[in-house]
């Protein structure tokens, strides 16, 4: 069987977990990473083709795009029009409908697929409260985030002037309401006062109670651990009180890159277009024989 050849579209957090990832996929193999700067080759690099264009690597099947969020619409633009899958974790909840509506004609008109906002949430969570919904159609679902580091958020902030290094931490209060917490270390020259007034005016904040806080070390109070707790209450048919409850403790990236690379699997299977996970069977990001799959799983 051919191997699926996937690139690796930036070399952050989320990179470097997508590589190790896709070592332990038996149906994938690494056509090379791209960075902004390829002469900065960490070791675990060495035995891959580093380049700063996907275009310069050999037969890429897909293109698992770890660049910030608001990157992805223009690398996926790119790549889908050149006939290459692409897979994301796009996380602006408010603007995934519009991203999907933006790269379904290009990729439909390109013969290629792009998954998009394929992470944890949303992505693995947005599956399990599309069945929870199912299981309960009149109800509510809260998602309770965290306590946890927060990659969007606090890429975010990096992206503030006078921010050398930055830490988002989500901390649920219950009922999907939450509180970020944020630490920067503060480049000479630059006030906290400022620095916190553009971060909670940014729309990754600007729904949620946030406090800013200078720091001298971020790395000495980094954790990549986060999870989530979703409840839902509703009705099924006409029973009241149907309750359904979800938990999940992980690292942050680790798990971000594992479903990006069950769905970079499943842009083998689809038809052209844009997709997000509730729209693709769970079965097609699973490596396997599909009946052996159904008689373990069902």
């Amino acid at each position: 069987m051919k191997k699926i050849r996937a690139a690796i579209v930036g070399y952050g957090n989320i990179g470097k977990y997508v590589l190790e990832a896709l070592q332990q996929a038996p149906d994938f193999e690494i056509a090379g990473v791209v960075r902004r700067n390829p002469a900065d080759c960490p070791a675990e690099l060495s035995g891959y083709k580093v380049t700063a264009d996907v275009m310069a690597l050999d037969d890429v099947d897909v293109a698992v795009l770890c660049t910030p969020t608001r990157e992805v619409e223009k690398y996926a633009c790119e790549l889908l029009a050149k006939g290459i899958n692409t897979v994301d974790s796009y996380d602006i909840h408010g603007g995934i409908a519009d991203l999907r509506s933006k790269l379904a004609p290009i990729a439909e008109a390109n013969n290629s697929v792009a998954i998009i906002s394929a992470g944890w949430d949303p992505g693995s969570d947005s599956i399990v409260r599309a069945l929870m919904q199912a299981a309960a159609p009149k109800g509510v679902t809260y998602t309770n985030f965290g306590p946890g580091m927060s990659m969007g958020h606090t890429v975010a902030v990096k992206s503030k002037p006078g921010v050398k290094n930055a830490l988002s931490m989500t901390i649920p209060l219950g009922t999907g309401i939450h509180r970020r917490m944020v630490y920067v270390e503060v480049e000479d020259g630059y006030n906290i006062d400022d620095i916190a007034r553009a971060v909670k005016e940014d729309p990754y904040f600007a729904s949620d109670e946030t406090h800013v806080f200078a720091v001298p070390s971020v790395d000495d109070i980094k954790d990549m651990g986060h999870g989530v707790n979703m409840v839902r209450k509703g009705v099924s048919g006409t029973t009241q009180n149907q309750r359904f409850e979800f938990n999940m403790s992980i690292n942050n990236p680790a798990l971000t890159a594992q479903i990006l690379v069950g769905v970079a699997r499943a842009t083998m299977i689809e038809r052209p277009g844009a997709y997000t996970m509730i729209e693709i069977p769970v079965i097609d990001m699973l490596y396997g024989d599909r009946e052996e799959l159904i008689r373990h799983l069902v």
